[in-house]
């Protein structure tokens, strides 16, 4: 029996305007080589220097996630050759990175974080492949130099399914932050994942191997359920398992073999010379925990205690910071103890709405009032609960105030009982077998005969009354209960 362990390491582009050690755009999508420099492109003479947002958001993740501080802190050489490094080294950190010792809460289970600390990106290469005369790679250097943060796990993750949900996690939690937009399509966030097996009952660690080409969430969790099948399948062939790096190719959903592993001494790491020590007093990270929002998890506790939510409901209105945002804004428009309803409304008809035509909380036509004004209207029973759908779909379409809807289709719920009787009474008279099966004591019966009334009324008579009054006839007439 094998025990597969899994650490993660997570490369995250940082949201700051300029490069981290130049004033270079990091704006996406520009054409190749235009957002570089003589700094950026490695070229002689050149000296770096640090971006400070970019060590502020390093600084600030870092607290938001527990993690001690290391007031003194350097930046070091990290030195190896590959064609989307100019320099033929990187500008990281190494033994004083500025947070270490941390962790990330998924469920009742604390991940630790070994470390969080500052770096600039690479280039990218780009790979053509055709004859063996012509075969060449391009390189952008666009990327290189813009300000990259690493979150390094201890690997205390036991299955995929964790690994996925630290990584959704996390991200929320950056999100929050405001510090990335975490766009795995972008290569704003990326994940590399080291895995091993032991034996259930042994102390030591296996052999670990290095994934790397994981573009979503979805393909961390099947490359890593892929190498972990792999792994144990060599070791119940006798075979040994390589210290290496692998690539999970997404089409044929293997890893596959594309270097050994680096080991830190191969990278001849050594303080940076061009770049002073940094030293931060406690009064500058206490200022930068005050800027720390109310994060996910404790904004989800509160929504499930103050406005009576369910795990589930609070858990997919906090997973994203502007759709918790849209809920808290909208419940503002209504009373507190609407909150359950609202959230309802939110997680099922609209956000429904939202992914079927590919599209979030932000580009919303609804606006928070008008979702409020919906609800109100639920509320007060000027709308049924069903027309209310009729009248969302059309708030959707055209952007609409509810209240116009209802008023322009003559959508507002009969409430007065006198006439809903006479219509209950009308419905009983032409459904004869259906009101005797009731009587009979087959309950079921009393849908069809609230479903004939919905219809005479359009779906516009208030439900309640409609049962109410149907039950009160049937046992008036001698049957029912």
């Amino acid at each position: 029996m094998y025990k597969p362990v899994i650490g993660l390491e997570v490369h995250v582009q940082l949201k700051t305007k300029s490069k981290m050690f130049c004033g270079c755009s990091t704006e996406f999508g520009s054409q190749p080589n235009t957002n570089i420099c003589p700094v950026c492109s490695g070229q002689p003479g050149v000296l770096p220097v640090a971006n400070k947002k970019a060590i502020e958001f390093s600084l600030k993740t870092a607290l938001a996630l527990g993690c001690k501080i290391n007031y003194f802190s350097i930046f070091a050489r990290k030195n190896y050759f590959y064609p989307d490094l100019p320099k033929d080294y990187q500008i990281t950190q190494y033994e004083e990175p500025f947070g270490y010792d941390g962790f990330v809460e998924i469920g009742a289970k604390k991940i630790r974080v070994k470390r969080v600390h500052q770096e600039e990106d690479t280039g990218k290469l780009l790979h053509a492949i055709g004859s063996r005369e012509l075969d060449y790679s391009l390189v952008d250097f666009n990327r290189c130099g813009i300000p990259l943060m690493e979150i390094v796990s201890e690997p205390d993750m036991y299955s995929p399914e964790e690994a996925y949900a630290y990584l959704s996690t996390l991200k929320t939690i950056l999100q929050y932050l405001e510090i990335s937009d975490c766009d795995m399509e972008k290569g704003s966030l990326r994940c590399d994942a080291n895995v091993s097996v032991m034996k259930a009952d042994a102390d030591e660690l296996g052999t670990k191997t290095e994934i790397k080409n994981m573009n979503s969430f979805k393909a961390v969790r099947e490359a890593l359920d892929y190498e972990i099948k792999r792994q144990i399948q060599v070791l119940q062939d006798g075979g040994k398992i390589v210290q290496e790096t692998r690539l999970w190719d997404d089409t044929r959903g293997l890893t596959d073999t594309m270097r050994s592993k680096e080991q830190a001494h191969d990278y001849r790491y050594f303080p940076e010379p061009d770049l002073p020590p940094f030293e931060f007093s406690k009064q500058c990270i206490e200022e930068l925990r005050k800027t720390i929002p109310e994060l996910p998890e404790v904004r989800k506790q509160r929504f499930i205690k103050d406005f009576c939510l369910s795990v589930y409901d609070a858990d997919v209105l906090t997973k994203d910071k502007p759709l918790a945002q849209y809920y808290e804004k909208a419940l503002s428009f209504v009373n507190p103890s609407a909150g359950k309803i609202l959230a309802n409304w939110i997680t099922t008809e609209l956000l429904g709405r939202l992914n079927s035509e590919n599209l979030n909380i932000s580009q919303a036509p609804v606006s928070c009032e008008n979702m409020a004004e919906l609800v109100k209207l639920i509320e007060n029973n000027t709308i049924s609960g069903k027309i209310a759908k009729t009248v969302f779909a059309e708030m959707f379409t055209s952007g609409k105030m509810p209240s116009v809807i209802v008023k322009e289709k003559n959508l507002v719920q009969i409430t007065d009982e006198t006439e809903i009787k006479k219509i209950v009474e009308q419905v009983i008279s032409e459904n004869q077998k259906a009101a005797d099966e009731y009587k009979a004591g087959k309950k079921q019966a009393l849908g069809s005969l609230v479903g004939a009334v919905m219809k005479k009324t359009e779906g516009k008579a208030n439900p309640q009354t409609v049962n109410k009054l149907l039950q009160e006839l049937l046992k008036t007439e001698g049957g029912g209960d």
